[in-house]
């Protein structure tokens, strides 16, 4: 899900060595230059529960939510109130209310700021305030910036969200220290030394049900339970906007031995990107393109997909995906992106919704339908693709701060 500013887009977005480091694994549901308020709290905080964390995993069960999005299930205030929150690398404020109102306690410190965002597929504004957080019972974080939710839209079925995009993102949504960034989640762990390393992985798998208990996020670091082989690295983008949030670089992409992408182009890796309605401004040409799929890509890309499956059509009125016919659909070819060094192949498997869910996506029983759409603008405006929930379905992902980079590995689901 992007977190939506005027200067750039609207949009409805380790190795051996840290085996030792602090890793707190969640399983989801399927600082320099800061200013204002947002400064409270000892950046010691918590030291010595971090030493007593060395080399433990925490791991929470939780769902992957009608098919279309992850949660995690994450405490706030003492004693902590449960909020089921939606993952989300593609934004960077963490609010709660939108379903489940926001409950003060002892812990809660008003920071007297106002707060407002707005998103692809919705929106929220209301009081800012400090909290503890609960990740885990091994990562409670004091001083954690919580959004409480007076107004929202667009948030059916969850109680807010968990941002896990760059800190950049949370610039402007204040009011009245409007120039104030806002640490996350991830900062705000780092800094209180309950993770040794600002390293996001995530493990998301096809869910089965509507309500599948299948994924898991590690704050500190990877788990290797989740992924075989290496971890390819790529560094984060130098093209904007998708050098906003967690952009890359994908160096090319077939389907067969058709070429989809046909060269080196940006776009960005989000985990809170699924059926959704965006409004996408590039160089002030605005796109309404209505309910989409989860892997995106440039319309001129698309149309070569599509026209390489025969009897292909965009299904744009009821669900936002492409139309296979029966007969194309056996005959599907992978799909293949170069990213850094290595690739990542789409089994034609992988490019398709299961018939089980067409009745949750909106769509006929009688069709098959799939993953890849039109983002709704040319290839060539600096933000081309987005491998959504659906591409992270097939592969392990690893949103690493710290080196400013990104990671990707196969899974025991890959094929």
């Amino acid at each position: 899900m992007l977190r939506t500013f005027a200067s750039s887009i609207i949009l409805g977005i380790i190795s051996a060595s840290l085996s030792s480091a602090t890793i707190t694994t969640l399983s989801l549901d399927p600082i320099q230059g800061r200013t204002g308020a947002y400064m409270h709290g000892a950046p010691g905080a918590g030291r010595l529960r971090a030493m007593l964390m060395k080399g433990h995993t925490t791991t929470i069960p939780a769902t992957n939510l009608a098919y279309v999005q992850y949660t995690a299930s994450i405490g706030v205030g003492s004693p902590p109130t449960y909020y089921s929150l939606v993952i989300d690398t593609g934004s960077s404020n963490t609010f709660v209310g939108s379903g489940k109102q926001y409950v003060r306690t002892s812990t809660s410190i008003p920071t007297g700021q106002e707060v407002a965002v707005s998103y692809g597929s919705g929106s929220f504004s209301g009081n800012e305030y400090l909290d503890q957080v609960t990740i885990s019972p091994g990562l409670v974080i004091s001083n954690q910036s919580i959004g409480d939710a007076l107004e929202n839209s667009g948030f059916k079925g969850v109680d807010g969200i968990i941002g896990f995009g760059p800190t950049n993102l949370t610039l402007g949504t204040l009011y009245l220290d409007t120039n104030a960034t806002i640490p996350t989640v991830m900062d705000n762990s780092y800094s209180q030394a309950l993770i040794a390393t600002e390293v996001l992985g995530v493990r998301f798998a096809p869910a089965s049900t509507d309500s599948d208990k299948n994924g898991a996020i590690t704050l500190g670091g990877v788990d290797t339970n989740y992924y075989i082989g290496e971890i390819t690295y790529t560094s984060v983008t130098t093209t904007a906007p998708s050098n906003s949030y967690w952009g890359v670089d994908v160096t090319g992409a077939t389907y067969g031995n058709t070429t989809i992408i046909p060269g080196s182009y940006a776009g960005i890796v989000d985990t809170g990107t699924t059926r959704k309605c965006f409004l996408i401004q590039v160089t002030d040409i605005y796109a309404d393109i209505g309910r989409l799929t989860v892997i995106y890509i440039a319309n001129d890309w698309y149309s070569t997909y599509e026209n390489s499956i025969p009897g292909a059509y965009y299904d744009l009125n009821n669900t936002g995906l492409i139309v296979i016919p029966e007969s194309s659909a056996e005959n599907l070819q992978p799909f293949n992106l170069e990213i850094g060094n290595a690739t990542f192949t789409l089994s034609p498997k992988a490019q398709l919704l299961p018939k089980s869910q067409n009745e949750a996506w909106g769509g006929d029983s009688g069709l098959q339908y799939g993953y890849i759409g039109p983002i709704g603008t040319p290839s060539g405006s600096g933000l081309d693709f987005i491998l959504g929930q659906k591409f992270m379905e097939q592969f392990y992902a690893v949103f690493d701060t710290t080196n400013n980079r990104v990671g990707f590995a196969y899974t025991d689901h890959t094929y």
